[in-house]
C-alpha cells in the first residue's frame, strides 16, 4: 500500500530496524495509523510512551527517531526534523490546558504535568510574559497531582487526561489559543526528530506512512469509540498535522522565546 520495496537497500545499511518513539495519546493516532501497517513493520520498531519519556529516550539513544516535544530540541547535540508532519494547532488545541476552579488572577499554585516538556515551557512563558501571574510552581511527579486541582491550585494537564479534566474544572485556559492570540502563528507541540541523518528514501516512505492516516481520519475516530469528546472535531479542527512553513515559523519563535526566558 505504501510502496516499501525500494527501502530495503538503505534500511539494510542501518543493519537494524529504525526505533521510532510514538506518543501514546489519541492525538498521535492518525500519524501512527500508517506506521502500523504490515508494509512498515520490517523496517520500524514502534515504541510508545508519553512525550517527556520519549524525549529522554531520544537523548539517551534508546530510540532513533521520535515524536518528541519541540522544547527538547535545543538540548540535543545534533538534531534533524524528519518529514512534513507534527502535532500542532492553528489555535484551540483542547488537550493542552491550564485547568482551575478560579480565574487566572486568583491562582496561587500551579502543578506542571510530569508528562510534558513543551507545554510546561509554553505555560511558564505565558504566565511570566503575558498573564502577569507568579504562582508557586510545583513539578508533578505522578498522576496524583490532578486531585489537587482545587480551590486556588491549578494544574497543567495534557493528552487524553485533559479530556477527563475538561469535565471537572470550571476554568480552562487553552495554551494553543493563547499562543495564537499573542503571536498570530500556529504552535508545534511535537515533531518527528532524529539525532542522526536518516536515509532520504526512508524519510520519504515514513512521510507517506504519516500521510496515510490523515486520509482515514473519520475511520480512526470511529474506531476509538471514545465518549468523552468528539474525536472527528478534534482531529479535523483542533490538532493540525502538516508541518507547514507557518508552523515552522511558530516553532522557531517559540524556541527563541524559550532561549530568552528563564524557565523554573
Amino acid at each position: 500500500m505504501i510502496g516499501l520495496l525500494p527501502l530495503c537497500a538503505k534500511v539494510n545499511e542501518l543493519n537494524k530496524k529504525v526505533k521510532v518513539g510514538v506518543v501514546s495519546y489519541l492525538n498521535a493516532r492518525p500519524l501512527l495509523y500508517g506506521l502500523q501497517m504490515p508494509e512498515m513493520s520490517p523496517y520500524v520498531e514502534l515504541i510508545e510512551d508519553n512525550p517527556a519519556a520519549l524525549a529522554r529516550k531520544l537523548m539517551d539513544g534508546e530510540i532513533d527517531l521520535g515524536l518528541i516535544p519541540v522544547a527538547v530540541i535545543p538540548r540535543l547535540p545534533e538534531h534533524h526534523i524528519v518529514g512534513n508532519y507534527c502535532i500542532g494547532a492553528e489555535g484551540e488545541v483542547a488537550t493542552v490546558c491550564l485547568f482551575s476552579e478560579v480565574p487566572l488572577e486568583e491562582i496561587k499554585t500551579v502543578y506542571l504535568d510530569y508528562q510534558s516538556r513543551t507545554s510546561v515551557a509554553l505555560l511558564q512563558w505565558l504566565m511570566k510574559e503575558y498573564w502577569g501571574i507568579v504562582p508557586e510552581i510545583v513539578h508533578a511527579k505522578d498522576e496524583s497531582y490532578r486531585e489537587k486541582i482545587i480551590g486556588t491550585t491549578a494544574g497543567l494537564v495534557i493528552g487524553n487526561r485533559a479530556f477527563e479534566q475538561r469535565k471537572v474544572s470550571t476554568f480552562i485556559y487553552d495554551l494553543g489559543s493563547e499562543w495564537k492570540k499573542i503571536t498570530g502563528l500556529p504552535f508545534v507541540f511535537a515533531a518527528w526528530v532524529s539525532t542522526k541523518k536518516l536515509p532520504d528514501d526512508f524519510i520519504e516512505r515514513f512521510d507517506a506512512a504519516n500521510a496515510l492516516g490523515l486520509s482515514h481520519i473519520d475511520e480512526i475516530a470511529e474506531a476509538e469509540n471514545f465518549s468523552l469528546y468528539d474525536l472527528k472535531k478534534y482531529y479535523h479542527n483542533q490538532i493540525s498535522y502538516e508541518l507547514t512553513e507557518r508552523k515552522r515559523k511558530g516553532m522557531e519563535l517559540f524556541l527563541q522565546h524559550l532561549h530568552e526566558t528563564v524557565i523554573v
